[in-house]
């Protein structure tokens, strides 16, 4: 077994000089925080998306949640979202005070299946909160068709897929809302950190206040240098406001988002050529049409075809010391979830077959070569090793020596 020398980790983020000297500037000038840089932010992050309303917060989860405050999401209504997702989407739902209700993914896509979106829908539903995973789009066209028949507000949670495009439209501008996310792991990054796009300014406007305890003027323009300002609370909010210490870093990492996003495409690929022989199930190709984040790249590991189980995979990657991560185990699975909505796994069989096989390699801007070559290297010597591996002899096997190569031929 060949081990690294030091430990490779997952979302490893590609930090420059220029966030450096940024945040350095910033601690210099005594505003730390909500300031100008997160005004300079927050008009980079509209142009690059061509979204002229746009709020920045402290958590994708933050965007979320006030995105149903603004709608006056109400006890009793009903958000339908995808059984496969982080827990914070559907916290948000909880924390809003609306109803969560799950509806099963597409297995190729991992996305949310609009045919069983449709099913989910009472007359109490009130919002679709479509994600898209790993930063592949959903399949917008009929979710949006679903929405408009049915008269549903549509909140994209684009928590990765800042890049992400179908048909020439950006992720995050189809629906009513879009919530991104910029922690350590995501593709922009400012340590913690969150974005919100609104179609209506009125939205917009309501959301900036309700991120700043609903004060009518947030502590820039109160302490600045155009004169005191005295402020009024004009609704119940929260603190979810962005600093400029986290927009330091994040104006920068916008500036690179189209390179980053090139070498990301780089390590899908070289991964893509590389394990499409191997007993395991690569992620899809991007759609004709999308353009695709590459914020993750998963492979599903099934015992019964790769001779392995997917947590001793893990447990094998490791100790070669080689970070991944599982994204993720269905809503369903989790006790809190399960004990309170009474949920059953098995009503979400995609959801479910994918949250327990499922793995999730490394894919950063960050990663050398070598890097990625380690990774390569790993699920292979992994692969040639297990009984799933030796039951394949002909047609995936004979590809694990040459798993370096572009050009094996499986066949």
């Amino acid at each position: 077994m060949r081990r690294r020398d030091s430990f490779l980790t997952f979302g490893k983020p590609q930090l420059g000089d220029e966030e450096v000297a940024e945040v350095l500037d910033t601690l210099a000038s005594g505003w730390l925080g909500t300031g100008p840089r997160v005004g300079r932010f927050e008009d980079a992050f509209s142009r690059y998306k061509e979204a002229e309303y746009v709020a920045a917060v402290n958590s994708c989860t933050a965007a979320l949640h006030l995105s149903m405050v603004a709608i006056d999401i109400a006890p009793g209504d009903e958000v339908i979202t995808t059984a496969l997702t982080f827990c914070a989407t559907v916290n948000a739902i909880i924390h809003a005070k609306g109803t969560p209700v799950l509806a099963d993914v597409d297995p190729d896509t991992m996305n949310i299946d609009p045919s069983d979106l449709d099913q989910r829908i009472t007359p109490r539903t009130r919002a679709i909160i479509p994600v898209h995973f790993g930063g592949r789009p959903c399949e917008m066209g009929r979710i949006m068709a679903i929405a408009r028949r049915h008269g549903l507000i549509v909140i994209e949670d684009c928590a990765h897929a800042i890049e992400t495009e179908l048909d020439g439209t950006k992720a995050g501008t189809f629906g009513d809302f879009g919530c991104f996310s910029f922690y350590t792991t995501k593709n922009v990054v400012t340590g913690e950190g969150g974005m919100v796009i609104a179609r209506e300014a009125k939205d917009i406007a309501r959301i900036k206040v309700l991120a700043l305890h609903g004060l009518s003027a947030d502590a820039w323009r109160r302490y600045g240098d155009i004169g005191h300002k005295h402020y009024f609370v004009t609704d119940c909010g929260f603190k979810y406001n962005m600093t400029d210490l986290q927009a330091a870093i994040g104006i920068h990492q916008l500036a690179r988002v189209d390179r980053n996003w090139l070498r990301r495409q780089a390590i899908w690929r070289r991964y893509q050529a590389a394990f499409r022989c191997l007993p395991i199930q690569c992620p899809n190709e991007p759609a004709a049409g999308s353009r695709h984040a590459y914020h993750l790249y998963t492979i599903r590991v099934n015992e019964a075809e790769s001779g392995i189980s997917r947590d001793r995979f893990l447990s094998e990657m490791i100790d070669r010391n080689i970070g991944v991560g599982v994204h993720y185990l269905s809503i369903p699975e989790h006790p809190y979830y399960a004990e309170t909505f009474r949920w059953q796994v098995d009503a979400y069989p995609n959801a479910r077959e994918i949250g327990r096989t499922t793995v999730s390699l490394p894919l950063s801007a960050a990663l050398s070569n070598l890097d990625v070559e380690d990774v390569v290297s790993a699920v292979a010597d992994i692969l040639s090793g297990s009984a799933g591996a030796r039951r394949h002899p002909t047609n995936r096997v004979a590809a694990l020596t040459h798993a370096s190569r572009d050009d094996t031929d499986c066949t």
